[in-house]
């Protein structure tokens, strides 16, 4: 039933963006690839989308620009005639403590994670409006619920996610467009792997499942919420977290 949908991912060439587009397209999906930078990924993904039997696109930009965020929403609209689907998944992190943290660290954790996120609801959802239907997916963080030390920036980007989850979820709701967010706890990507083999010890001791998640822990439940399994779910926020956050 999702064969020939379109499903746009930001950030997909890497980590969990990457797990996403891999599994939208194994359910059907034509996949549109947005990312910043590396070509050289986004054709492999590309290639690897293709291999499952659909549709993909490239589009390179910074979703943290409204044009560039405007011009993504087009070129998969005009491109696959539809958008059926949104995942919010770019996103960056500058960690630091806040009596060090430089004031373009906060900027631009917020511009990319917030203000990107923001730029790409804005532009998909009139066309949303007029199919009246649509899936969105936000990816925040359970940092955004329960914060962090040394993650002010982060943690207020991911949080005013949620925000917007919820409020566009009332927007959009009567036009029969759905909008949730997923909050991953630990998972094991780049981000994580800077982590000393000490540190995942401690993390995993707090999680209830023992273990540092992986992409396609998330990817799985981006996959329901996209699918009509999930018609009657808007406005929630579901932590992929291994029970961290309770």
């Amino acid at each position: 039933m999702l064969k020939g949908k379109c499903a746009i991912v930001t950030g997909a060439t890497r980590g969990i963006g990457r797990a996403i587009a891999l599994k939208l397209a194994s359910l059907g999906f034509n996949i549109v690839i947005n990312y910043r930078s590396k070509d050289s990924e986004a054709e492999t993904l590309k290639a690897e989308v293709e291999a499952l039997g659909v549709k993909s696109l490239i589009v390179k930009g910074d979703i943290s620009k409204v044009v560039e965020a405007r011009e993504l929403i087009e070129k998969a609209k005009e491109y696959f005639g539809t958008i059926d689907v949104l995942v919010n998944n770019a996103g960056i992190t500058r960690d630091g403590l806040i009596l060090r943290m430089k004031e373009e660290d906060f900027d631009n954790v917020i511009e990319v994670n917030l203000k990107g996120t923001f730029n790409c609801l804005k532009s998909v959802s009139p066309i949303m409006i007029k199919q009246r239907h649509g899936k969105i997916v936000n990816i925040s963080s359970v940092i955004g619920l329960i914060g962090n030390a040394g993650q002010v920036n982060y943690a207020a980007s991911k949080a005013g996610v949620i925000g917007m989850t919820k409020s566009l979820a009332k927007e959009l709701g009567s036009r029969g467009i759905n909008v949730n967010a997923v909050a991953p706890g630990f998972i094991d990507t780049d981000m994580t792997k800077e982590l000393s083999e000490k540190a995942k010890e401690v993390i995993q001791t707090s999680i209830p499942l023992k273990r540092i998640g992986t992409t396609k822990d998330v990817a799985e439940v981006v996959g329901f919420l996209v699918s009509d399994a999930s018609d009657y779910i808007t406005g929630q926020v579901i932590n992929i977290d291994g029970g961290m956050v309770m």
